[in-house]
């Protein structure tokens, strides 16, 4: 019997004051659906010097400081997606505020009436990125009958006080990405195309794919970013997950 897919998550680990260790004590928070993509930006302080080149006349530059490095990362959460080990949230801001903690001033245990903002290493496989949380949004998508919010998303970005150019070999590593198989032989099973604006949620609620979870579409068809599909994509929407033994 076919072994289920492994999908490893990207964490959010708190941090010890020094950035340098990962803080005693503090649970990872692990992510629902891996981010699609991972914006990283350098920046370098730059003044101009005050002496001009005889030849040019113009002024001459200088890099000061040790620049910035930011991470942008977007994440999406959904009380209807199963999570290991919890009861089901009734409110998807039981799940994001996992994350706004990392944006909160925290009490400085060393200093009275003094905060401090939590340290904060992104991890997913083979890519690490430490620093602090310099910016949250969250944008409340799905609504209950009652008013209750079921679906956000969260873009954020990190930053450190240094640049750190990746080193030949590292980077990410993409995470083992289910196959598609159905219980008809390879070739046989009718593909769905998706059209343009739609999304695996959509989909899943359509005649089409009636009375299917999305989530396990999703998987099955190794989609990441179950919110947003290129028009004409093909999906399996009666796949089950499996990978090659």
């Amino acid at each position: 019997m076919p072994k289920p897919a492994r999908l490893d998550k990207a964490q959010l680990i708190e941090m010890a004051a020094s950035l340098t260790e990962e803080a005693p004590g503090k649970k990872p928070v692990n992510v629902q659906f891996n981010p699609e993509t991972l914006k990283v930006t350098y920046a370098n302080q730059v003044v101009t010097s005050d002496n001009k080149t005889a030849q040019t006349g113009s002024a001459g530059m200088q890099h000061v400081g040790k620049g910035t490095t930011k991470l942008a990362v977007q994440l999406w959460f959904d009380i209807n997606h199963p999570t290991v080990g919890d009861a089901k949230p009734r409110d998807v801001r039981e799940l994001t505020g996992r994350v706004s903690y990392f944006i909160t001033p925290q009490p400085d245990p060393k200093k009275k009436d003094s905060f401090l903002v939590p340290g904060v290493k992104f991890h997913w496989g083979a890519f690490s990125f430490v620093g602090m949380m310099e910016s949250l949004e969250e944008t409340l998508e799905l609504f209950s009958n009652d008013g209750r919010p079921l679906r956000s998303s969260l873009t954020f970005s990190l930053t450190q006080q240094e640049i750190t150019a990746f080193k030949k070999g590292q980077g990410m590593r993409l995470p083992a990405v289910a196959g598609v198989s159905g219980r008809r032989p390879a070739g046989t099973v009718p593909l769905t195309s998706a059209p343009a604006g739609s999304s695996v949620q959509g989909l899943a609620d359509s005649s089409a794919g009636a009375g299917l979870s999305w989530q396990d579409v999703a998987s099955a068809n190794g989609i990441e970013n179950p919110r947003l599909l290129q028009p004409g994509q093909l999906l399996n929407l009666n796949a089950s997950v499996r990978v090659e033994i």
